[in-house]
């Protein structure tokens, strides 16, 4: 602690791209910060790889080393920005700063997403605050308003596109007719995309975030190990098509509910209606919908990521921590240790869109419609396209259970007219 207690010393773990922007914003905004926050918030010690690496803006280079210890076991630092990434070291050192009675502000949904039962009950047990809001959409405000704003409604369903680099991608593959492989170099070359961007594409960051926000949503503690994902690497250019004739978009969704005592949490591409304001989200933009018991139907729109919106929530949160400093007030996050229930992806309930490549014969869309019938599944449109000796089959069916579908594909996979199934996702009226 500072011997001058208006002012508040912050520890920075990593001086990257977000580490570097939270250090300029603090310099450049400190007037404006010290009214709200009624302190001076000051950078004591920047934890990095290298010194003399190049950063998107200049930080002081005389208060940064490459001891970790030097910066972790400062006892006159009291709140510790961590934005080195991963799960280690992060999660040691996140692990040291909490139970040593220090404040945390992270933007690690990784560490959160796995281990947020942990962080949290050693926060509460040592009386440190744990604040996160840029973790889940960038620079946009949405943890706390969804745990304060809205902790006196039930969240009943969370819709978001939480990954900018996905929604980029789809975004140029129906914009401008760009395949998957050429969205994907033109998301590289703009920084959108990471070097090795499976994360993105897979869908496993959109499943550490959907976890964050379900925890927070229904009070329990839901970890990314429980979200199945599917990423966007199947999706082809005639699929795009198809959607945009069938009046739907095609976005990655991360898709979380709760119903009879039940979470069902989800990341998958989704055909939405046109008309759905998320169809709308374009590049790398963040949105998130947000349906509460009481309060009904809201958004939360912006940047997803990027140094300075992402910087701007990690400010936001060390405001909050010394504000309250004084006051000796902690969040009550005990709920994050109640375990979740969480519905089998087998037992929800969708709708599919699907393209079969088939024989062109009679007969064969009734053998089609045999194996969907043995299956339970009902058909909401079929549309035949033929193309020379093969046709073109492309369907929706009415709302399924998963485990439903999954076996009729099966059955159809076996059909010897059947020559290839390219296609599938699931369709939602959101």
């Amino acid at each position: 602690m500072s011997d001058d207690k208006n002012i508040v010393e912050i520890g920075l773990l990593g001086c990257g791209t977000i580490g570097s922007g939270v250090f300029h914003l603090l310099e450049k905004n400190s007037p404006y910060i010290e009214r709200v926050a009624g302190k001076k918030l000051r950078v004591r010690r920047i934890l990095v790889k290298e010194v003399d690496e190049p950063r998107p803006f200049e930080a002081d280079r005389s208060i940064m080393t490459t001891d970790w210890r030097e910066v972790i076991s400062d006892d006159q630092i009291e709140i510790f920005v961590e934005l080195i990434g991963g799960i280690e070291p992060a999660k040691s050192f996140a692990l040291e700063i909490l139970g040593k009675g220090k404040h945390l502000v992270t933007a690690n949904k990784e560490i959160l997403a796995r281990y947020g039962p942990e962080l949290m009950k050693v926060a509460a047990e040592s009386g440190s605050q744990l604040l996160f809001e840029a973790a889940v959409g960038g620079g946009i405000p949405l943890i706390r308003p969804l745990e304060e704003s809205l902790g006196g409604d039930k969240i009943r369903k969370i819709v978001g596109i939480v990954n900018g680099t996905t929604n980029y991608i789809l975004s140029r593959m129906s914009m401008e007719g760009s395949t998957f492989d050429e969205a994907l170099e033109s998301a590289k070359r703009l920084g959108y995309a990471e070097a090795n961007p499976e994360a993105d594409i897979q869908g496993d960051d959109a499943a550490s975030k959907i976890a964050i926000l379900s925890s927070i949503a229904f009070r329990v503690g839901v970890t990314s190990d429980q979200v199945p994902r599917e990423g966007i690497s199947r999706i082809r250019l005639d699929d795009i098509e198809n959607a945009k004739e069938l009046g739907y978009a095609i976005k990655l969704l991360a898709i979380a509910s709760f119903d009879d005592g039940e979470i069902q949490a989800r990341v998958h591409p989704t055909m939405i209606p046109l008309e759905h304001p998320l169809s709308s989200i374009s590049g790398n933009f963040n949105a998130i919908f947000v349906v509460g018991e009481s309060v009904g139907e809201l958004m939360f729109y912006g940047q997803g990521a990027g140094s300075l919106p992402t910087s701007t929530a990690i400010i936001g949160d060390l405001i909050n921590i010394a504000r309250d400093m004084d006051r000796s007030k902690t969040i009550d996050r005990s709920y994050w240790n109640n375990p979740a229930k969480i519905k089998s992806i087998n037992e929800v309930k969708t709708r599919f869109y699907m393209v079969l490549r088939v024989v062109d014969r009679p007969g064969v869309l009734a053998k089609i419609a045999g194996v969907f019938g043995e299956n339970m599944v009902s058909l909401e449109s079929v549309v035949q396209k033929g193309i020379g000796e093969e046709a073109q089959i492309v369907l929706i069916t009415h709302e399924v259970k998963e485990r439903n579908f999954w076996a009729a594909k099966q059955g159809l996979a076996r059909l010897e007219v059947v020559l290839d199934i390219p296609s599938i996702i699931r369709v939602e009226s959101l």
